[in-house]
């Protein structure tokens, strides 16, 4: 187990430097820059544009500029914001809890509901059931999630006025029902997804259980059918989906990011686009890494609890 996790850290972090070096790159290399904005007004001369310039460091080669940028980043130094002057970890920080009570409650939807949808379509197999939650979950996979959105916005907003349109919470009002009343449209926008998924991964992980010895001989032994399902059944159809949800992380960042612009909800999602759009380079690879590093260690993660539930397996 320690030479595995040893070697799939080392991995973790040539992979973060791979990360890295190709963000950066396409980062500063992209047209316009931090001073774009300021150029376009026709109101700052050349000899301002070119001291602010200097002032950043925007300057220098671009390979002086990742180094610098490199070493400062390991030492805890993540740079300041271009807009604000802010540190980017406190940047980030401040909208990071936004993005997690997004993220584990719709988790938390698509896992229960899921699940749920998964099991009941393996045990009627074929059935209307199954068949409407194959149809449903082809057609959730398809959905655009900022298209979803805004039907959720237009229907249950504006017409029958029953959930806000958008932000965490209503200004004055910060009471947790009332936040808990602005959660309920963007968690289940950016569940839809995720649901699917897991219903479709649920059923295949159950009809492959189902089929196995060790359930024809719990039933020739005349034990019930309910005590077979739960005990059985279910508990080693769940084994994989450990690893499911480790790999669910990536889909989950990149569904926030639509859910949070289209809600405006003030998550790590919204900052990444904000920051893209005032060319924040230090926000936005800030927010690069520590979503890559947050991905690596749910796959991490994953592979690890498989090897906790599972004994069988060994970790090499």
């Amino acid at each position: 187990m320690g030479a595995y996790l040893l070697r799939r850290l080392l991995q973790a972090l040539g992979l973060l430097l791979l990360v890295s070096m190709i963000g950066f790159t396409i980062l500063h290399l992209a047209p316009g820059g931090p001073l774009s904005q300021f150029a376009a007004s026709g109101t700052v001369t050349q000899a301002d544009l070119d001291r602010m310039a200097h002032q950043l460091g925007l300057d220098r080669p671009l390979p002086v500029q990742y180094l610098d940028w490199l070493g400062r980043m390991l030492t805890g130094d993540w740079g300041r914001s271009f807009r604000d002057q802010q540190p980017v970890l406190q940047v980030i920080g401040a909208h990071l809890g936004a993005t997690l009570e997004l993220m584990l409650t719709s988790t938390l939807i698509a896992m229960l509901l899921g699940s749920w949808i998964g099991v009941l379509g393996a045990i009627r197999r074929y059935s209307l059931f199954d068949t409407l939650a194959t149809v449903g979950a082809m057609v959730a996979l398809s959905i655009p999630t900022f298209w979803f959105g805004l039907v959720v916005i237009y229907i249950f907003s504006v017409e029958l006025e029953w959930l806000p349109s958008g932000n965490r919470y209503t200004v004055g009002d910060g009471s947790l029902l009332n936040q808990l009343h602005h959660l309920i449209a963007p968690s289940i926008v950016l569940a839809l997804v995720s649901t699917a998924l897991w219903s479709r991964y649920m059923r295949a992980s159950m009809l492959d259980v189902i089929n196995q010895d060790y359930i024809r001989t719990a039933r020739s032994k005349g034990l019930p059918e309910r005590r077979i399902l739960l005990h059985h059944t279910i508990r080693n159809a769940l084994l994989p989906m450990i690893t499911v949800a480790g790999l669910q992380l990536p889909t989950l960042l990149s569904g926030a990011l639509v859910t949070e612009t289209v809600f405006t909800w003030p998550g790590m999602g919204r900052l990444f686009l904000d920051s893209i759009g005032y060319r924040d380079y230090p926000v936005v690879m800030g927010l690069l890494m520590f979503t890559a590093i947050l991905v690596l260690l749910g796959s991490l993660m994953a592979d690890l609890l498989y090897g906790v539930a599972d004994p069988r397996l060994r970790l090499e």
